[in-house]
């Protein structure tokens, strides 16, 4: 994989926020954070989740494979994980503000910061799903169509885009990625004719940041970070 550098470790699902704020889990459950230390590039967070996702303001939250929500809250008292009302099989995390999920109905949910009622539910099914710091917000069902947020928008609130993918993550408008049923590997191009554009190599999760960060894991649960866009 030309553009990907691999790093160690082992993980099935992955979150990229930013460069500094990188999340995954393995095939355990265990979860583990990012160090940016070459010679022990993870850390281990107490707790067992099946997805996490991380945003670019270091918010993180994660589901377990009971779809119990948690919200990461660090040393706070009785952290690290706060359980949050719900029940989701897929998390994305653009900001604090900015948390959508989907459950294992394919009900699609955004965070409303309600206590009383922290989830709103959107029109539309979807079996993954990206949020961006930005706002942006994309799915995919579990046909491989492609859905991107518009809201109130004309014919809202989602749009349809050509192409098909099984895993999807949101950085920002301009830093879309995702990957096919064949774990082949796409970058948004916002180009309404061709919008995506097939990078080589080969995924089955992969997290984009705000920064144009990328981060993928391939069914092996090898670890690769994106270089693609890095001089020489």
């Amino acid at each position: 994989m030309a553009d990907w550098k691999l790093i160690s470790g082992a993980l099935v699902r992955i979150s990229a926020g930013s460069r500094t704020n990188v999340w995954g889990v393995n095939a355990a459950g265990n979860i583990y954070r990012y160090t940016n230390n070459d010679a022990s590039p993870w850390v281990q967070i107490p707790g067992g989740l099946t997805d996490i996702g991380a945003g670019a303001d270091g918010t993180v939250w994660g589901v377990n494979a009971n779809g119990n929500i948690y919200r990461y809250i660090g040393d706070q008292e009785g952290g690290p994980w706060k359980q949050i009302s719900g029940a989701l099989v897929r998390i994305s995390v653009g900001s604090r503000t900015n948390v959508w999920g989907v459950n294992a109905a394919g009900n699609i949910y955004r965070y409303t910061n309600n206590d009383g009622n922290p989830w709103v539910q959107i029109p539309g099914a979807g079996t993954d799903i990206g949020a961006a710091a930005d706002g942006t917000v994309w799915h995919v069902n579990s046909a491989g169509n492609i859905y991107r947020y518009t809201g109130d928008q004309e014919g809202g609130p989602w749009k349809q885009v050509s192409g098909g993918l099984k895993a999807i993550s949101a950085g920002s408008r301009t830093a879309v990625w995702g990957v096919n049923a064949g774990a082949n590997i796409y970058r948004y191009t916002n180009n309404d004719g061709s919008p995506w554009v097939q990078i080589p190599g080969g995924l089955t999760d992969i997290g984009a940041g705000v920064d144009g960060t990328v981060w993928g894991v391939n069914a092996n649960g090898n670890i690769y970070r994106y270089t693609g866009d890095l001089p020489g």
